[in-house]
């Protein structure tokens, strides 16, 4: 976030701050050194530090998936809850979250297209409803300054964003629905290719054994490029999370505004196909985009170990499904057998070792160390199976600056780590669609 934005947030939460931090010197039962922070211990210091810093930066969730309220779910958290709830946002100081309006394969046909539409329309439903309760607990922002003003003013704030075209069927004219709903990130792919783009995980058909070819349309096609396009022209983000590296290569290259990676990690240090190659993040980082990380354990594990990968092939093996892997826990949903399917999701998980937000954190460190501080962010994936010991849900949110703050981070870094870099990405891709606007 620039300096400006950061003075206007922290103005006007200036008045709770001197009451956050005599709050935590109270609890901590350390009221005689209130007047004097030198004399508390240094992790009390920085535990301190990290509250109030996180109480006046621009703190930013770019990718959760919507919840539908009564349907069952495996994903949310211990309390049978969304993880990004309000309350959950407020207790972890979590200014905005993107929740998306995702949807998985379907048929590439008129009714597949048009299952991936009503189940599109009934997540969008969900999440508008979300932001029009009575109790006001959380706003939709449609721009860069409402998402600002929402902040200094202590709001929880909701922004939409859309995964898979096949959402769109075949019709690029989709997007400016969508847009019109509110939606303000577009991501092309989710698992298998569509008409638009190539995906980073072509689907497994159990049927014939097989999978799509890798590549369908060598990166986007001509309906993929003109949905770049098209959300140029809106103000929009374009996300390139899930794209093949193809096709992600493909959008920075020819999108006139930065883009993101809502919830992409580091290839480099867990090699699977929707991480980001360091070839990915130095080009994403070159238009000034932003990788945003995900507490995930299937994109933070170590594949280097061969005992893991081995033991992943004997699980998968047993389960039924296909041995080979593009990430750790993919296929589970081909397992029949509940309790197959449960043991196999246990024992994998199990398998990949003590992953904990210090593991998220070394992938921070990666791409801060390839494309530094500028070009990373946090994308939880929260409510699709992310959520690890230190950041199991939006609560955790203060923990992250703790962390980077542990680690050697400057106060400005995670400024920018948690919103600011996002922030500026949306101001330019709102800047690019201004002026594609009649005058």
């Amino acid at each position: 976030m620039n300096d400006f934005w950061t003075t206007v947030i922290q103005r006007l939460r200036g008045c709770c701050t001197a009451f956050i931090w005599s709050g935590f010197i109270a609890f901590a039962g350390l009221a005689g050194a209130a007047d004097d922070e030198s004399q508390l211990p240094v992790e009390s210091q920085l535990i301190a530090k990290a509250r109030v810093l996180h109480s006046q930066i621009l703190t930013f969730d770019a990718h959760a998936d919507i919840e539908i309220p009564g349907k069952p779910s495996m994903y949310v958290g211990a309390d049978g809850l969304s993880k990004v709830t309000t309350q959950k946002m407020q207790k972890g100081d979590l200014d905005a979250v993107a929740m998306a309006v995702a949807v998985g394969p379907l048929p590439r046909n008129e009714k597949g297209f048009a299952e991936a539409r009503r189940i599109a329309d009934e997540k969008l439903a969900a999440a508008l409803a979300l932001s029009q309760s009575a109790d006001h607990a959380i706003q939709l922002v449609k721009s860069s300054n409402a998402l600002v003003t929402s902040a200094g003013n202590g709001q929880r704030a909701l922004i939409l964003s859309l995964q898979n075209a096949l959402i769109f069927g075949d019709d690029v004219a989709v997007v400016d629905h969508f847009y019109s709903q509110g939606v303000r990130i577009f991501a092309l792919t989710h698992m298998g290719h569509n008409e638009f783009a190539d995906s980073s995980r072509p689907l497994f058909n159990a049927e014939t054994g097989m999978r799509e070819a890798p590549s369908e349309h060598g990166g986007l096609s001509a309906k993929g490029l003109a949905a770049v396009e098209r959300v140029n022209e809106l103000g929009a983000v374009i996300d390139i999370s899930q794209l093949s590296t193809e096709a992600a290569l493909q959008v920075i290259r020819l999108s006139r505004a930065p883009v993101i990676a809502s919830h992409s990690n580091a290839r480099a240090l867990t090699n699977v196909s929707r991480n980001l190659s360091d070839t990915e993040i130095k080009a994403l980082a070159r238009r000034g985009g932003v990788i945003h990380v995900a507490p995930f354990a299937g994109y933070l594990f170590d594949s280097q170990n061969a005992e893991i990968d081995a033991g992943i092939r004997a699980l998968r093996r047993k389960a039924g499904i296909d041995e080979d892997y593009l990430y750790p826990f993919e296929l589970y949903w081909e397992i029949d057998d509940a309790s197959v399917k449960t043991e196999f999701l246990a024992g994998v998980r199990g398998l990949l070792g003590p992953i904990s937000l210090d593991t998220m954190l070394d992938h921070i460190d990666h791409i801060v160390a390839l494309v530094g501080s500028d070009y990373v962010g946090i994308g939880t994936d929260f409510n699709h199976g992310s959520g690890i010991p230190g950041y199991v849900d939006a609560s955790d949110s203060m923990n992250v600056t703790l962390g980077l703050l542990r680690r050697g981070y400057s106060e400005s870094d995670i400024s920018k780590v948690w919103g600011g870099n996002f922030l500026r990405v949306w101001r330019e891709a709102e800047r690019i669609g201004s002026s594609e606007l009649p005058h």
